[in-house]
């Protein structure tokens, strides 16, 4: 009785190996694209129920809890803030101007941050808030 060896190297490509990396690349940029969204301007922004997320073109408006006013990441004054925003404006006066005020900066405050913005030519404001706890 004769025996055959197998001894062949069979042709076949494994993916597995192949799909787990492209799985963990996909987690990985879907969690590290989720971080890039927020400047580094720490602020505890008011809670609200309904919300929506902006993806065109903006101009944000920080007021921080202790009065700082920012222009995107700049720091600025209430006397300064309107001549920053005439250029900004300037390139496209349909965009949104974002205010993201601190939920302990009085509302007094942030109404003379628009009403600044408004005198420079601003039409279109949102206040931003963070989801609420759904109570």
């Amino acid at each position: 009785m004769k025996f055959e060896r197998r001894n062949r190297i069979e042709p076949n490509f494994n993916y597995a190996s192949l799909t787990d990396i492209v799985l963990q690349l996909l987690i990985f940029f879907l969690l590290s694209s989720s971080f890039v969204s927020s400047p580094g301007i720490k602020v505890a922004l008011p809670k609200s129920q309904t919300s929506d997320i902006q993806a065109e073109r903006q101009t944000v408006i920080t007021i921080t809890k202790n009065g700082k006013i920012y222009l995107n990441s700049t720091e600025v004054t209430t006397a300064t803030l309107a001549q920053r925003l005439i250029p900004v404006l300037d390139k496209d006066r349909e965009q949104v101007v974002i205010i993201r005020a601190d939920q302990d900066v009085s509302l007094q405050k942030a109404v003379e941050v628009i009403d600044l913005a408004k005198g420079v030519g601003a039409q279109r404001f949102m206040i931003a808030t963070e989801p609420g706890d759904g109570e």
